[in-house]
């Protein structure tokens, strides 16, 4: 088989063992004849599967007593809505900041249910792009919520926002690349297919003092009754929630989260160094707040996108083509990424940048 890099921004690449381990275990499932899909999510075995994945994942982030996590259906994309739902009463505000697609689109589902507004906004067509932004939180905000970092525009907010009211955070495509303090937040969701799993899974971290009995959501989308029932109010998805327990105990083996953002901080070190140091590329945000997940640049010569395209699928570096909404190119580089696919991207960088003139 073919070797490939697989640089899509989700569903993005899984690590190669849990891909082995998945397959060797896809029809007998502990040797009981049946896959892990097939298997009742309320008999042991899957009960068992459930405990481990959640105490793994508690080890890894570090996770204190006081927050419940959850295992739920929908992605990341579901907690736009879900979020407002469970933290705030008709009549009550929250904050947003928007530094990207992705908490641009969560503010404005969110304001579709309840009062929120915009505590701070990142000037796009500003170049270099830069953070910090100034952030106004209206008094009596339940919470800010915010995008650490944004898949489609390559920025990444390095350090949490300094204000009074509880941080919620849409990590779903940096969870678990970099540590973090989790008792800094309220709450913390992410989507599982970049850095847990496959899509279609969300994990929420919540903060036990801002679940609510008495919020008006729908049954599959209520934290406290989610909390109260292990995430089980309905038939989760269970086959990915498998596959992000395969990921956590992965995770483990290869040093935890401050491996992976040694690891991280490497690759994309390797890749920013190609396209500041030849002249072919650009970046357009500022070293300070580039994407370690998300490395979004251009060619000078947009002409030649299709062919450098076409030449990187070629030679297995697949799912290079940036967002629509932006352009150019970008490489996502989640924990599954090895140090060996940057340096296959920078090696094609540099050859292809020395045929075309630069």
């Amino acid at each position: 088989m073919k070797r490939v890099f697989n640089f899509c921004a989700g569903p993005a690449m899984l690590p190669p063992a849990v891909m082995q381990r998945a397959q060797n275990e896809f029809i007998d499932w502990q040797g009981l004849g049946v896959s892990v899909m097939e298997v009742s999510h309320r008999d042991k075995p899957f009960m068992a599967i459930a405990a481990k994945a959640e105490a793994d994942l508690r080890e890894l982030m570090a996770i204190p007593d006081n927050y419940k996590v959850l295992f739920l259906a929908g992605g990341g994309r579901s907690q736009f809505t879900a979020v407002p739902l469970n933290l705030l009463k008709e009549g009550e505000q929250a904050d947003y900041l928007v530094t990207g697609q992705w908490s641009k689109l969560a503010y404005e589902e969110a304001k579709r249910f309840r009062d929120v507004a915009i505590a701070g906004e990142i000037d796009m067509s500003a170049r270099p792009i830069r953070l910090p932004i100034e952030i106004r939180v209206r008094e009596g905000a339940k919470y800010l919520h915010y995008c650490p970092n944004e898949t489609v525009d390559g920025i990444e907010m390095f350090e949490e926002p300094a204000v009074d009211v509880p941080l919620v955070a849409d990590m779903s495509s940096c969870i678990l690349s970099r540590r973090i303090d989790v008792s800094k937040y309220g709450l913390i969701y992410a989507g599982a297919q970049k850095n847990i799993g496959p899509s279609g899974l969300a994990v929420v971290i919540v903060r036990e003092d801002l679940l609510r009995d008495d919020m008006q959501v729908p049954c599959i989308w209520d934290y406290a009754r989610q909390a109260k029932e292990d995430s089980m109010v309905n038939t989760p998805p269970t086959y990915s929630w498998y596959l992000a327990g395969l990921v956590f105990e992965w995770l483990k083996e290869q040093g935890g989260v401050a491996a992976m953002e040694a690891l991280n901080a490497a690759k994309a070190e390797l890749l920013y160094g190609a396209i500041d140091n030849l002249p072919l590329y650009q970046n357009q945000v500022d070293k300070s707040c580039r994407s370690r997940m998300n490395v979004v640049w251009q060619l000078v010569d947009e002409s030649l996108n299709a062919a450098f395209l076409a030449e990187a699928e070629a030679l297995g570096l697949l799912a290079l083509k940036g967002h629509r909404f932006v352009g150019g190119m970008r490489a996502s580089m989640y924990n599954a990424m090895p140090l060996a696919g940057a340096q296959a991207l920078v090696d094609f960088m540099r050859d292809f940048a020395g045929r075309h003139g630069a």
